[in-house]
């Protein structure tokens, strides 16, 4: 990859054979041309440099963001493709215009649920144990604190949010009960053996992988359920460097955590939980996010940007 940082791109563009069908908090997701977005069996998924945090879209950009996610994400398919089926159908095959930041994948019916893995107790997981002792329906020993390491990690289900809501964390049981427990019981295991060879992967490489969110959905060509979306990157996992953890407190990270930290800071002159919009983010904090996402794809790959 170039290591030229470029204009972030925003909005979604107009792409020759393909109509736009979805805007999301960071992707866009296109059709080919004339074929119903419910029914089509191939799409065109386009990660801009939108980048979000507490349910808010925040400005500006992050200068190859979406390049950086589309990479680690065609990484992790490739490393995973002998645990768990996935959708992407070709990262080449793709219009000019967004090369390097689509994927041509199979058009999936997405399972309603997130599937969170934790191998660190910290984020919403530390919040839940703090109030109650357990974490997605597991009772956790007491004396556990921030960053505290989860062995065997965790399956900590949340329900998916419409647009502007909180996902909110759900127990096991009530997976089961929403997805039947045939189901429920595929994702976990799908999902903590995900999470487990990428913890050992990213520990070859001095990072410490402390959560991550999968999704998951059916073909619709043949109903086979696989990974879909993007996956272990910088935006739905927690990346940790081994050789600054320390257990109980605050760690520093090579994810999005950077910016929900400026953002919860005196810094920032705004408070989380108002419906006053975030303020944009200053040139500092873009730079400094850019170098943690760069600085993630490169150490877990051995490529450079």
């Amino acid at each position: 990859m170039s290591a030229t940082t470029s204009t972030p791109l925003i909005e979604a563009p107009q792409l020759p054979g393909w109509d736009h069908a979805v805007t999301g908090k960071v992707r866009e997701l296109y059709v080919p041309t004339g074929v119903d977005p419910a029914a089509a069996t191939e799409v065109l998924v386009v990660a801009t440099d939108r980048i979000s945090a507490y349910d808010h879209s925040l400005q500006p950009g992050i200068p190859d963001k979406g390049r950086v996610l589309t990479a680690i994400s065609r990484f992790w398919f490739e490393q995973l493709a002998d645990l768990v089926p996935h959708h992407v159908l070709s990262a080449t095959e793709v219009p000019d215009a967004v090369a390097g930041r689509a994927l041509r994948c199979r058009g999936l019916d997405m399972v309603p649920l997130e599937c969170v893995a934790r191998g660190y107790l910290t984020g919403s997981g530390l919040a839940d144990y703090r109030a109650g002792g357990s974490v997605g329906g597991h009772v956790l020993p007491s004396g556990l604190v921030d960053a505290s390491r989860l062995d065997p990690a965790i399956f900590t289900p949340s329900t998916k949010a419409e647009a502007g809501e909180h996902d909110e964390n759900i127990s096991v049981a009530q997976a089961r009960d929403l997805l039947g427990p045939e189901l429920a019981d595929e994702l976990e295991r799908l999902t903590l053996a995900v999470y487990e060879r990428a913890r050992n992967l990213a520990a070859e490489r001095g990072i410490l992988l402390a959560d991550t969110k999968l999704e998951f959905g059916r073909s619709r060509a043949d109903g086979t359920l696989m990974l879909g979306d993007e996956v272990l990157t910088p935006d739905s996992s927690r990346f940790w460097s081994a050789d600054t953890y320390v257990e109980g407190r605050t760690q520093p990270s090579l994810d999005k955590q950077f910016v929900r930290d400026w953002l919860t800071s005196r810094a920032s002159g705004w408070h989380k939980g108002t419906a006053t919009p975030p303020p944009a983010l200053p040139s500092e904090v873009v730079e400094q996010t850019r170098a943690r996402y760069v600085e993630a794809y490169e150490r877990l790959t051995g490529q450079q940007f």
